[in-house]
């Protein structure tokens, strides 16, 4: 599966540095997933994976294939969005394909930097875009609650209860909480998935802070100023460091993050969190010809990550012959992790783990 990141936030509050700098680092292989713009407003780069070149290297591959995830650059977010204020309605509709909101929102003060609201309030900036978001979600649903109410009529029990959720659901948006925040079991999402409510998008909150801030980020700080509770969600970036260490090479950066005192990148940080939040995980293919890295749900079975391959490994799925990544590294590849007894042969049961190494052996 592929990961789709929308990065919203409101005018001049760095979304568009921030944009610039992810989709233009050098740090990516160029014949695979170019760090190029593909339109306008959307960007591929690939996921920084230390495993991935370690198994290449083992394995002596021509081709290195990383993940990729898409950033998709939402222009056009102000108050009133979802009523067609600064072209809202068009790219409100972008974030529906997308999987998560990377919420840009701005700490720094800058006097030369002027914020549409006058002042620097993460809070209100915050709540005004998610305020729109709440907004387009009711005039998705309004349809939906006015057929699900009339189909409710018959009696049909499962009829009765969709409206229910519904109604439940409508209830709550116009109260002022996410689709996100309500309590809703996984069978209900399922229910809902066709509306494709942007408020039931997983949220990331980027804090555009000053450089002076990395090496000793205050997330509780952060999340008050916020107004939020969730400290696993907020990734503090430098937009403007980003856009620095987009121009340097790939020793440059790392001597660059170590006078800084800074363990990793905005952008690993922001991968990273977003693999965490959407419960993503990764398995690896590796052999001469090529190594790549796969992407996939947590909890997915081994036919259905054969799938992600191609339809046909899932449904001739026959077993998994899995290594785990460091063993395969350690003894020289998977002849070496073979002698030593550290591959193993897994069913259409086997749940696969982060870090597995997976051949699929299949019928036709």
């Amino acid at each position: 599966m592929s990961l789709k990141i929308a990065i919203v936030g409101l005018p001049n509050v760095g979304k568009s540095t921030l944009f610039n700098a992810l989709t233009r680092t050098k740090s990516a292989n160029a014949a695979n997933y170019p760090f190029c713009t593909i339109d306008p407003n959307i960007g591929i780069v690939e996921v920084p994976d230390h495993r991935l070149q370690e198994l290449s290297g083992i394995s002596k591959s021509e081709k290195t294939i990383p993940a990729a995830v898409e950033f998709v650059d939402i222009a056009g977010l102000v108050k009133g969005a979802s009523t067609g204020e600064g072209l809202g309605n068009k790219f409100l509709s972008h974030i529906r394909e997308c999987n998560a909101i990377g919420h840009v929102i701005r700490i720094f003060d800058d006097p030369n930097i002027t914020h549409v609201h006058g002042g620097i309030n993460p809070k209100l900036d915050r709540e005004v875009i998610e305020s729109e978001l709440l907004l387009s979600d009711i005039q998705t649903m309004e349809n939906r609650v006015h057929k699900a109410n009339s189909d409710a009529k018959s009696g049909d029990k499962d009829k009765k209860t969709y409206a229910e959720l519904i109604n439940r659901v409508m209830d709550g948006l116009k109260s002022g909480t996410l689709a996100s925040n309500l309590q809703l079991s996984d069978e209900e999402k399922e229910e809902l998935h066709d509306l494709h409510l942007l408020s039931m998008k997983p949220n990331l909150y980027i804090i555009n802070v000053p450089e002076s801030e990395l090496a000793k980020t205050d997330l509780a700080k952060y999340a008050e100023a916020l107004g939020v509770n969730d400290h696993d969600k907020i990734i503090p970036i430098c937009a403007k460091l980003e856009e620095d260490l987009g121009q340097l090479g790939l020793e440059e950066v790392s001597e660059y993050m170590k006078s800084l005192n800074i363990a990793e990148t905005g952008l690993n940080h922001l991968i990273r969190s977003a693999y965490k939040t959407l419960g993503l995980i990764t398995y690896f293919t590796s052999g001469p010809k090529e190594s790549r890295a796969w992407t996939i749900k947590n909890g997915t079975l081994a036919p259905q990550a054969a799938g992600v391959i191609h339809t046909d490994f899932e449904k001739g799925f026959v077993k998994a012959e899995v290594i785990f990544w460091a063993d395969f590294v350690k003894h020289n590849g998977e002849a070496g992790a073979r002698e030593h007894g550290l591959m193993r042969m897994e069913g259409k049961e086997y749940l696969v783990k982060d870090g597995d190494v997976m051949h699929f052996k299949f019928t036709s």
